[in-house]
């Protein structure tokens, strides 16, 4: 198990002692980055460092995991940088989530490699962890199948298609440029934090004018809270926004995924192939052909 922090730095650099302690303590040899315990300004390091720390962990054949300490901003400085295919190549079973997005978006772009949405370092050994993340985080990287269920209002359907998103502003922000990649008949999903309902739907139409949800076979939208309300919204929340989204675009909004940034999210591939079933309320999200451990 490897730990880097290809973003923000740790505020905390005990997370990384106490994530340690949480794998070996399960029989795990772990190793930890530099960048885990550097600053510079908001990041992690310098650039080059975080650069050639992910890339040098990513394609080391004596990892199983690697594990990004945590989210923030700075992912999107390193993309020029990494070589995907050597990564792609390598195999190694990459986590992250939130700023991490745009790796994995990167990654099925440029090389067609499959990543992991999934826990960060503070999920593991500190106080209040959810243990319906960690199980659904073990059950992604052990299982060749996964099947996830969720209570939803959504329509009945059964859809299958390439399982892809991520965080909703990161999505958005790599838009236009080669680390975007274009899935066709899809099954995309959204989660996003401390954004207010306006950017939301300002952010779900952005991908509606570029024809991104139309070419989806079902959009499932996870947690976005907080999500912070505004003095002159009058009403205005999120499930004005998914109705709206819904009047709109003939592709199904599936809400109600246990994915974001709260306690209780589960592990999703960027990249898997992935069936998607609802039926009086209740949905079963299937993945496979997603990197395991051997």
């Amino acid at each position: 198990m490897g730990f880097v922090a290809p973003s923000g730095f740790l505020p905390d650099p005990g997370v990384a002692d106490r994530a340690a302690s949480f794998f070996a303590e399960r029989g795990w040899k772990v190793c930890a980055g530099e960048t885990v315990f550097a600053r510079e300004l908001r990041f992690a390091g310098s650039d080059e460092l975080r650069a050639v720390e992910l890339q040098r962990f990513a394609t080391d054949r004596r990892l199983d995991v690697v594990v990004a300490a945590r989210g923030g901003y700075g992912m999107s400085r390193l993309l020029e940088r990494l070589d995907f295919a050597a990564i792609r190549d390598a195999g190694r079973i990459l986590v992250g989530y939130s700023d991490f997005t745009a790796f994995g978006l990167a990654l099925l772009a440029r090389a067609g490699g499959v990543s992991f949405q999934g826990p960060s370092a503070a999920d593991f050994g500190s106080r209040g962890d959810s243990e319906f993340t960690i199980q659904s985080f073990f059950e992604a990287i052990e299982q060749p199948e996964v099947w996830i269920e969720f209570e939803t209002d959504g329509p009945d359907l059964d859809v299958r298609g390439r399982l892809w998103g991520g965080n909703l502003s990161m999505l958005c922000a790599v838009m236009g440029t080669p680390y975007l990649p274009r899935v066709q008949g899809g099954i995309l999903f959204l989660e996003d934090v401390n954004e207010a309902a306006y950017r939301i739907e300002r952010m779900l139409l952005q991908l509606l004018h570029a024809g991104i949800l139309q070419r989806q076979r079902a959009v499932v939208l996870g947690d976005f809270t907080p999500t912070p309300s505004m003095p002159n919204d009058n009403g205005f929340d999120l499930s004005v926004v998914v109705g709206h989204l819904r009047s709109v675009l003939a592709t199904p909004i599936v809400t109600g995924l246990p994915f974001g940034h709260g306690r209780r999210r589960v592990t999703l591939p960027i990249g898997a192939p992935g069936r998607l079933q609802l039926r009086a309320g209740q949905a079963r999200l299937h993945f496979h052909r997603h990197p395991v451990l051997t």
